[in-house]
């Protein structure tokens, strides 16, 4: 007898706690959700960041103190500048990446292998800043104008590719809202003009590097990760809760 009311007990402990749940409005695993094919962000966020935090510290490796003359060190370290801009924007634009990243997870709850792969393309590309940012700090420093052209649009290539690669996010999340929480795949269909932005603003900067003084194209590869920063929680300002 005993042994049946601890049962019917346990049952309606049960039922509660089910009740309970879907009373709070908190997400719930999908009863038919397959382990394999789905896993939670978290791992794939802190292999994320952690090369995020490679990359932005491989940065200041291009900065070298210099071997001066006597009396030449003041003169040799501010002959330097293309190096210390070149460290300063891409620190501040790897930062602008991580940025828009996480609040980019905010939005993701569940990944699966296709998003996984997306996301090794965008830091792939990432990861690849650091060199073409040493080669435009060195031809400017160099001053040859060829050198200069070929520099702006190896960087411009580069950038425009990671964009690129934020174009394969947002498409691949428009085409799957089982992914998502706090937004609708809507939502990512329309930040794909955001790379599109990124795209066309640096083939335009590789090909203003060919024409014109290396000032025009630095102005418009400083700028993009301005407007980055300023629409990195979306075009549409639907931020997640």
């Amino acid at each position: 007898m005993s042994s049946r009311i601890a049962s019917t007990a346990l049952q309606r402990g049960r039922c509660s706690h089910t009740q309970t749940d879907k009373g709070t409005g908190m997400n719930q695993e999908p009863q038919d959700m397959d382990p394999a094919r789905l896993a939670v962000t978290g791992r794939t966020e802190a292999f994320s960041d952690g090369v995020f935090a490679i990359v932005i510290t491989l940065l200041i490796l291009d900065v070298r103190a210099p071997t001066s003359e006597p009396s030449g060190l003041l003169g040799d370290l501010l002959a330097q500048w293309p190096a210390y801009l070149g460290y300063l924007t891409s620190f501040l634009y790897v930062g602008v990446i991580w940025l828009n990243h996480h609040a980019l997870f905010n939005r993701i709850q569940r990944i699966d292998k296709g998003l996984n792969l997306t996301n090794l393309v965008l830091l792939l590309t990432t990861a690849f800043l650091p060199f073409p940012t040493s080669v435009l700090a060195t031809a400017i420093q160099d001053g040859d104008p060829r050198n200069i052209s070929v520099a702006v649009a190896l960087y411009a290539l580069v950038a425009g590719l990671m964009c690129a690669s934020w174009l394969l996010i947002f498409s691949y999340l428009g085409r799957h809202p089982d992914l998502l929480t706090g937004v609708d795949a809507a939502f990512f269909r329309r930040e794909r003009v955001r790379a599109w932005t990124g795209i066309l603003g640096y083939t335009a900067a590789g090909a203003l590097g060919s024409v014109t003084s290396v000032a025009a194209p630095l102005v418009l590869l400083l700028a993009l990760p301005v407007f980055y920063f300023i629409t990195s929680h979306g075009l549409a300002r639907k931020t997640h809760v």
